[in-house]
């Protein structure tokens, strides 16, 4: 279903707008070729490269999209179809998600995901008017769901006002790092090229992460903003670069306010015995981004991505 044009003078709420919106199931097939993969390792540069087994959250890298220009909006996003709402003037922040790992994915071996769309809400905010949408997906390899993940996005109406683009009330502010020591702290930060080619990796043609101008004078953004999705591999890299041996079993993660390209920020890992969890730091120690990665329990009945297998 195609986004009302921006010209149109309707300006209805979201509610009126997506009253009629019901996107059936979208089912992607991938043979999980371990050239992404590569792809990504070269791109974060950090330890060896995975071998057999899909590391957490890299699934992202497959059962991508690729749609002529006809198909896509302004914003770079699909018109329409699966998860894209039929919204004027169409806006979209990735506020974060949850995985279940109930089996490891394996590299060259066949997949399937489903992804449905699994609920959808107003929330009124101090920014105004916004659609909560939550995606959940499955991927199933050899006939036996691996992972399962559900993705909140949040999606505005409308040409952005002056000061809108802090999260949304669903995502408060961000605000100082609890006075503690943690046992690591990696430094990250990604620049323009960075976000190119996370970008490309990912089909990912939103143009708030490569177009300077449109991010600032069309979504008004101060700068090129960093992808949630980076955000969350950088977190759970620290899983693959610092094995503990133990398997990861699930992982949630949001993103709490935006990072921006050039940005020097850095990534903490606070361990206990049974999870461990992550933040990005903006340059002055505000909380960007956080994770919790859960391990699974001795004698777990399900096998899942071993920290240490990936290496």
């Amino acid at each position: 279903m195609a986004t009302i044009p921006a010209s149109d003078p309707d300006r209805r709420s979201l509610a009126e707008q997506v009253s009629q919106w019901a996107p059936g199931p979208d089912t992607r097939r991938d043979d999980m070729s371990p050239a992404a993969a590569a792809a990504l390792h070269a791109l974060l540069g950090s330890g060896p490269g995975p071998r057999d087994i899909v590391p957490p959250l890299w699934h992202w890298l497959y059962f991508l999209e690729w749609l002529p220009p006809a198909l896509l909006a302004a914003d770079g996003h699909p018109l329409g179809g699966g998860a894209a709402p039929p919204l004027t003037d169409r806006r979209r922040m990735f506020a974060g998600g949850r995985i279940r790992i109930n089996a490891p994915l394996l590299f060259g071996e066949p997949a399937e995901r489903t992804s449905t769309l699994s609920n959808t809400e107003i929330k009124h905010g101090r920014t105004g008017e916004m659609l909560l949408v939550t995606v959940r997906t499955e991927v199933v390899q050899r006939q036996r769901i691996c992972v399962v993940e559900e993705q909140d996005l949040i999606y505005r109406s409308g040409p952005p006002t002056a000061g809108s683009q802090p999260m949304s009330a669903s995502q408060p502010p961000a605000t100082p790092t609890a006075d503690r020591s943690v046992p690591r702290r990696t430094r990250f930060q990604a620049d323009p090229v960075t976000l190119f080619r996370f970008s490309a990796l990912t089909a990912n043609c939103h143009r708030i992460h490569y177009d300077l101008p449109y991010a600032q004078n069309v979504e008004g953004y101060p700068g090129l903003v960093v992808h949630g999705p980076l955000l969350a591999l950088a977190m759970a890299e620290q899983l693959r670069t610092h094995p503990s041996g133990r398997a990861v079993s699930s992982m949630r993660y949001r993103f709490r306010q935006p990072l921006f390209g050039g940005e020097r920020a850095s990534i903490t890992a606070d361990e206990a015995p049974s999870r461990t969890e992550f933040a990005v730091l903006g340059p002055d120690d505000t909380v960007r981004a956080t994770a919790v990665a859960q391990y699974a329990q001795a004698g777990s009945p399900e096998p899942a991505t071993t920290t240490g297998d990936t290496q």
